[in-house]
């Protein structure tokens, strides 16, 4: 495992940067979960870093993610799975090997993927906690509900017995510094609050926002979900 031990510091680092950010905004770190990004990285990257304490990992690619996972469960032997996140774009037509492997979907972005989760997690039993992705920038490389969409799926999802929503996810847009990217954040905090409002039924815990460049800001901002890639898995320049 020495090829990877420099993710050891990475994520003290991250974790660090993490604690002071939620210093600054009164909240308790522990409130914070850190989700490493894994896509792109081999199994044994994954493992060190549950070696170092990782427990979340996210990826975005059904067909990179499910191989992966079997090595890594492979690599891991009697210890406990770690929990695997779709933080990714998520093709219909992936969802029914997805709905196995995963235990969170971050990316809910259209009510046809809701549809047809719903169908697949009905064939084999499963209930499944789902974030909706909420679009706020019109960047078009961009998905999700747009924020005057997303009150009629909630309530169309509310109906659908195998998906449990537990909150919201975005992507900021590329911005020249983290602070620009504040306003996107708050404004997804506004918007759960007032789901939450509106839908009491539902559980609305969860704010995923804040990667490699903005965390920080997403962490101020109510943030209890970072998806974090480079800042774990590269080696420090």
């Amino acid at each position: 495992m020495s090829r990877w031990s420099y993710i050891a510091d990475n994520i003290q680092r991250v974790r660090e940067r993490i604690a002071k950010a939620c210093e600054r905004a009164g909240r308790d770190p522990h409130a914070v979960r850190l989700v490493a990004v894994s896509k792109n990285m081999p199994a044994e990257a994954v493992a060190a870093a549950y070696a170092y304490g990782i427990r979340d990992f996210g990826e975005n690619r059904v067909e990179e993610a499910l191989p992966k996972i079997e090595a890594v469960r492979a690599l891991l032997g009697d210890a406990p799975a770690p929990a695997w996140h779709m933080i990714g774009h998520l093709q219909r037509r992936k969802v029914r090997g997805a709905m196995p492997a995963f235990d969170l979907v971050h990316s809910v972005d259209r009510l046809s993927v809701a549809e047809e989760m719903e169908k697949r997690l009905s064939a084999i039993g499963k209930e499944m906690p789902i974030l909706l992705e909420i679009k706020l920038s019109e960047e078009e490389t961009k998905w999700g509900f747009a924020p005057e969409e997303v009150v009629d799926a909630v309530g169309k999802i509310l109906q659908m017995p195998h998906l449990r929503i537990r909150g919201l996810m975005t992507m900021a847009p590329i911005v020249p510094h983290p602070e620009d990217a504040r306003p996107y954040f708050r404004r997804l905090r506004e918007l759960r609050d007032a789901l939450a409002r509106q839908f009491p039924q539902a559980g609305w815990d969860e704010l995923s926002m804040g990667m490699t460049d903005d965390f920080e800001p997403a962490v101020e901002e109510g943030a209890t979900m970072v998806r974090i890639g480079r800042a774990i898995f590269l080696p420090p320049e």
